[in-house]
């Protein structure tokens, strides 16, 4: 459904959007996951035409953005990060703002104002004011509004951004059941939100694209190392800093003490296993240690590890 191909977004010697690649297919809900900064909102401006790119494509169903602009828009609903409302117009009078300028009158907007309403959960609020509309609610007619002429993407920018923990997972919901029959790409900064709604992730970092696929395969593809948590008493630090010499294979990674007990980070590599050497290293020391854990690779830590590095200035 969705081709991007080398796409590039530069605002003057800022590069927000450094040659990504990627594919969607109909019926998947993707999350697009970076920091503050990373190229998130330039990418999916660009793919609705919002936005030029300074070099590469977007093609939807064969039609490129930079020709078919038009063409393309007419199959995207796009909800931005600030959610463009006017507050001083009834709900159904927005909605059908939108739809006139999508040509859908008459009983075709009557038809398409009930199918949004029953989707978004609007009945109650239909007849409001939008400005006296929740937070919650405000989204839900955001999304109407993209969904107004029924297309066949939806692409949400921070469609949770604000919204207390109640109202996350109403919306969390609505994207799960639009999913069902529309490719949504949604953005987020957001990991736990992302991970609970998406099937696939797309981790951007300093406009590039760093990681893609399911949070089981981007979990699976980090698993060269393992991390070890120690608890040790009865020690030195200059004595554990110096475990490294004599079990090569460990890395310390940190060592903090509170009271008397130093809490000590190990990383190893998977294919080797020398916790019975550690053990035998403290029992020839003298230390009591009192735990011995390995830490299961979570899709945070993948993250931190694969966005951590950047100290670009980066365009949202």
């Amino acid at each position: 459904m969705i081709r991007v191909d080398n796409l590039s977004k530069n605002y003057g010697s800022v590069e927000a959007v450094r040659s990504i690649s990627f594919s969607l297919k109909d019926g998947e809900i993707v999350g697009f996951l970076g920091a503050n900064g990373a190229g998130k909102s330039t990418t999916l401006k660009m793919i609705t035409g919002y936005l030029s790119p300074t070099s590469g494509n977007v093609f939807v169903d064969e039609m490129d953005i930079i020709t078919d602009c038009l063409e393309i828009q007419k199959m995207v609903g796009y909800l931005p990060e600030l959610n463009p409302l006017y507050f001083e117009m009834k709900v159904h009078e927005y909605l059908k703002f939108h739809a006139s300028i999508r040509e859908i009158k008459g009983q075709e907007f009557s038809e398409a104002l009930k199918r949004v309403v029953s989707e978004c959960g609007l009945q109650g609020v239909v007849h409001r004011t939008v400005g006296n509309c929740s937070k919650g609610y405000k989204q839900r007619i955001g999304l109407a509004a993209a969904m107004i002429h029924d297309p066949k993407i939806l692409i949400l920018d921070e469609p949770v951004t604000g919204l207390d923990p109640n109202q996350i997972v109403e919306i969390r919901s609505l994207i799960k059941k639009l999913g069902k029959e529309k490719l949504v790409l949604m953005s987020s900064h957001i990991l736990q939100e992302i991970q609970a709604t998406v099937d696939r992730i797309i981790i951007i970092d300093n406009g590039k694209i760093v990681a893609d696929g399911t949070s089981e395969e981007l979990i699976s593809s980090s698993q060269g190392m393992t991390q070890l948590d120690l608890e040790i008493m009865n020690a030195e630090e200059n004595d554990i800093e110096d475990m490294k010499a004599t079990i090569p294979q460990v890395n310390i990674k940190g060592i903090s003490k509170e009271d008397n007990v130093f809490k000590v980070n190990l990383e190893y590599s998977s294919g080797s296993d020398p916790r019975a050497e550690i053990f035998n290293h403290a029992v020839s020391k003298s230390w009591i240690l009192t735990e011995m854990s390995v830490t299961e690779k979570n899709l945070e830590d993948i993250f931190r590890n694969l966005t951590g590095q950047s100290n670009g200035v980066g365009h949202e």
